[in-house]
């Protein structure tokens, strides 16, 4: 790991004026509430060249600069676990993480994490995140499966975050979904925070609180009780597809949490992120890599399919979605 202090800027744009400074930090950087305190103490974050409180509200133009000093020796140990490695060169790695898989360490999981297995796996990881989430520069819920980016040094990290920030990199997800949308496209635009009646949820909030979170949907197919959905990510906020589906009526199939049906026998929600677009943080060549749904999803969809009038379109639905291949070379 990087011994060097890490230093990155980012601007406040106009849509995140307001915004309190942890809270900024915490989307742009990926440290905690608690770190980004704890740095703003340390006049390791500045606005301007100014040292801030971590609730200083954010003005459009602000200059935020995050000064990160050296980590310690990671003292995680890698575990040999089995993991999907979709692409790997120097700077980066795609990985399918499987539904049930915690990506990193925290209370009730520290073992068998994701970054357990990337550290028996890969040779180097991205220090900016600490020595609890190496090289994970976004994350998906423990019982989503699909496609991250792994960051293998600082600088790649940096780039990769910059990319979510400035919502240059695209992330693509398929869901079932209970019942029928009444339109075929359109877009959830809201705030969320943290629920008041239990801190593990996420809710939509009525006035503008908590952090704007706007998801982008397309109808993939309607069934009788159901609806294979693609959910486009503008924003990146905690739970934000589950409790956006939540919050328009039509739940994630297998979601307990937020009140998902499941006629399935599932362990989780069916909610895949099936493809991931980004810049290559050193050469520059747009990117897009894409991985079919899992195996116990598509049996769902093939049981649906069964009692289906429309058998043969539905079955074809289902082809062109196992048929997508990794596009690791794909040129701007």
């Amino acid at each position: 790991m990087s011994e060097s202090v890490s230093v990155w800027t980012f601007e406040v744009g106009a849509e995140r004026v307001g915004t309190r400074l942890d809270v900024f930090v915490n989307e742009c950087a990926q440290l905690s509430r608690s770190q980004c305190k704890r740095l703003c103490e340390l006049s390791m974050i500045t606005v301007n060249g100014e040292t801030k409180k971590a609730g200083y509200s954010l003005k459009s133009g602000d200059c935020v600069s995050v000064t990160c000093p050296p980590d310690r020796e990671l003292d995680l140990q890698g575990q040999d676990i089995p993991i999907s490695i979709v692409y790997e060169d120097d700077d980066l790695a795609i990985v399918d993480k499987p539904q049930g898989m915690v990506v990193h360490p925290a209370p009730g999981a520290y073992e068998g994490t994701l970054v357990h297995a990337l550290l028996y796996r890969l040779q180097s990881l991205s220090s900016i995140n600490g020595v609890i989430r190496p090289g994970i520069v976004h994350r998906l819920d423990k019982d989503t499966s699909g496609l991250l980016a792994i960051a293998k040094n600082d600088a790649a990290h940096v780039d990769l975050q910059r990319q979510i920030a400035e919502k240059t990199a695209c992330r693509v997800y398929i869901a079932l979904c209970d019942g029928q949308f009444a339109h075929a496209q359109g877009v959830i635009d809201t705030y969320l925070d943290r629920s008041a009646k239990d801190r593990k949820k996420m809710a939509v909030m009525r006035e503008a609180r908590g952090r704007r979170a706007v998801t982008h949907y397309r109808v993939l197919k309607s069934y009788r009780n159901y609806t294979l959905v693609q959910f486009v990510l503008e924003t990146g906020r905690t739970h934000q597809i589950r409790v956006h589906a939540k919050h328009i009526g039509h739940p994630v199939v297998g979601d307990a949490t937020y009140g998902g049906s499941n006629a399935f026998d599932l362990a989780g929600q069916l909610l895949h992120a099936t493809q991931l677009e980004l810049t290559h943080p050193t050469v520059g060549r747009r990117m897009r890599f894409s991985t079919p749904i899992p195996e116990y999803f598509a049996q769902v969809l093939r049981r649906i399919a069964s009692q289906s009038a429309d058998d043969v379109e539905v079955r074809d639905v289902l082809v062109a979605q196992r048929g997508i291949e990794i596009l690791d070379d794909l040129s701007k």
